[in-house]
């Protein structure tokens, strides 16, 4: 008989073309299906809550796909993490109702992007972090956030590629916090019902060129209003991006760990 398996997935995006599966590229989903498929060839397909893009990282990856329930979920994670590369781990599994889809019972996202003020490379950090070379105004980066926070037609914080006619998004969160043991990290965290196309890497490159001081406080208002990319600041580099939580409702049976 069949049922639902949810997984809860890491992975560090640096060695992936993001999420999604494409033609001759390293993607986070064929490796994960991949290790499946070695576990029970039947498994047709993986449904995940989120696409992330080429860099962007991942904590609370949710990924479900359908079984035939001889193989528990601590069975999948340990069978699972037993073949899957160290960039990429399963975190967490229980059984949920065939056909469950973690996009669908989402009732939405939290992201990091963070940022570390040093004139010199850390390698410990490199691979996670937007480094910048002087410290950051933290408090004009609060102020400026704070403009984001709720319902809004967000149609300038998005890419070129994003053609959606529905862009208004409500976000319930917009922080700039610091690191509680090491001052030169700063995470800029953003949590809402949706996003758009690297939505929240325009909202963290726009942050940092204020707390730069190399745009006006005023941006987010402006481009809210005009819904016009050109009133925003860059799109922060992928690598500092991490989806640390996938609100997901449905906890699911015989959790493990």
């Amino acid at each position: 008989m069949s049922e639902g398996v949810l997984l809860t997935v890491a992975y560090a995006g640096g060695g992936f073309s993001g999420w999604a599966p494409q033609r001759g590229q390293r993607t986070a989903h064929d490796a994960l299906l991949d290790a499946v498929r070695t576990m029970r060839a039947g498994v047709s397909g993986l449904r995940a809550a989120s696409r992330t893009d080429a860099g962007v990282h991942a904590r609370d990856q949710r990924v479900a796909f359908d079984s035939d329930g001889v193989i528990t979920p601590r069975g999948w994670a340990l069978g699972l993490n037993a073949r899957l590369p160290d960039d990429v781990s399963v975190r967490g599994a229980c059984r949920v109702e065939a056909g469950f889809d973690p996009r669908f019972a989402s009732r939405g996202k939290r992201y990091a992007y963070r940022v570390l003020c040093d004139p010199l490379r850390d390698p410990f950090l490199e691979q996670t972090h937007l480094r910048v070379t002087r410290p950051l105004d933290l408090v004009a980066m609060r102020a400026e956030a704070a403009d984001a926070v709720g319902q809004h037609d967000f149609a300038a914080f998005r890419s070129v590629a994003d053609h959606r006619t529905n862009t208004v998004r409500t976000l319930s969160r917009v922080d700039v916090v610091r690191h509680p043991t090491d001052a030169r990290r700063v995470a800029i965290v953003v949590e809402g019902d949706g996003f758009l196309h690297n939505m929240v890497r325009i909202l963290a490159g726009t942050l940092v060129q204020i707390g730069q001081g190399r745009r006006a406080r005023g941006a987010f208002a402006r481009g809210l209003a005009s819904r016009a990319r050109d009133d925003l600041g860059k799109t922060a580099p992928a690598h500092g991006l991490t989806l640390e939580q996938v609100l997901v409702d449905a906890r699911g049976a015989d959790v493990f760990p």
